[in-house]
């Protein structure tokens, strides 16, 4: 069959989790809630830090943001296959099928420096405690999530432009309910291997990298609070450190999963459930593990209600 170029494909057809038509008003269902749940808890998160003086901190300056990020990583993805499910609409444009692979690269990419950033600020806190402010002052904070975003920008305009300039033959099908990297690279009929190796090498260093500066953070974290002389001290210490543990192996564990290692294009199907932990999952869950396990925030979240 003669090749098309890619310029002549004007949509993409979504075909995700298509074969189980019995499901789509529960996947709807399911999908709205979740995403009204991220909203609302993320919104809620933010109010409570930015309304409490006490918590003006560089930890929840970092924790408002990470909430702000969430609402909009959920957003590029949950609306739209939400609405796929329920209508059936799976079709999306050539340009939209782009903007939300761009965006959806920008947030995720930029939460994985989020959480590296969050790491060291617990690291500079708990071992560094006499030094935190001076170390950590605003200007450093504000750097760190503009170095964020701007790591995701480079990012996800490399995932893009190098996932866009293959060529696909039409009708294009992607097995998934939104615009992955993988799953457009795997719907290609163009030759993929430098694609596959450029996001295995990219998103791999980040993922890597970041990972290393999260485990080195908390390598050096939990050897001071062993040698903590009071058992006070170790429970506070560790307290404020365990929400951002439980974060960081449900993030980094699925997108390991996904962009990682290699073949990550070859499983669609395990890909589909796999991406909805992190893109859906993980955004809701932030601001419930963030509050359940600080005591900081419960008090000032109650100080709140009773006003």
């Amino acid at each position: 069959a003669k090749m098309e170029n890619h310029t002549t494909i004007s949509e993409f057809i979504l075909v995700g989790y298509k074969s189980h038509p019995g499901s789509q008003l529960l996947l709807s269902v399911l999908f709205s809630t979740m995403y009204i749940v991220t909203v609302v808890g993320n919104i809620c998160m933010m109010l409570v830090i930015r309304m409490d003086s006490s918590l003006h901190t560089p930890m929840y300056f970092f924790l408002e943001n990470l909430s702000a990020l969430d609402i909009c990583y959920s957003s590029v993805i949950t609306p739209r296959a939400t609405l796929a499910f329920l209508l059936d609409r799976r079709s999306v444009s050539y340009s939209g099928c782009a903007s939300q692979m761009f965006f959806f690269s920008l947030f995720g990419t930029t939460e994985a420096f989020f959480l590296a950033v969050m790491a060291y600020d617990r690291f500079t806190a708990i071992c560094n405690p006499l030094l935190y402010q001076v170390i950590m002052s605003k200007r450093l904070c504000v750097s760190m999530v503009m170095g964020s975003y701007l790591s995701g920008c480079i990012n996800c305009s490399i995932q893009t432009g190098f996932t866009f300039s293959l060529s696909f033959c039409g009708p294009t099908e992607i097995n998934h309910f939104f615009c992955d990297v993988a799953a457009v690279i795997h719907a290609s009929c163009s030759d993929t291997l430098v694609n596959e190796l450029v996001m295995l090498i990219v998103c791999g260093s980040i993922i890597v990298g970041t990972s290393l500066v999260v485990f080195i953070s908390y390598g050096y974290i939990i050897i001071t609070i062993v040698q903590m002389p009071s058992a006070e001290s170790r429970h506070k210490a560790f307290s404020t450190c365990s929400a951002h543990m439980m974060t960081i192996c449900l993030f980094f564990g699925t997108v390991f999963f996904m962009y990682a290692q290699p073949g990550a294009t070859s499983s669609p199907n395990k890909s589909n459930t796999t991406s909805i932990f992190y893109t859906i999952v993980i955004p809701m869950l932030n601001p419930f593990i963030y509050t359940l396990r600080n005591k900081e925030v419960k008090r000032s979240l109650k100080k709140q209600l009773k006003r």
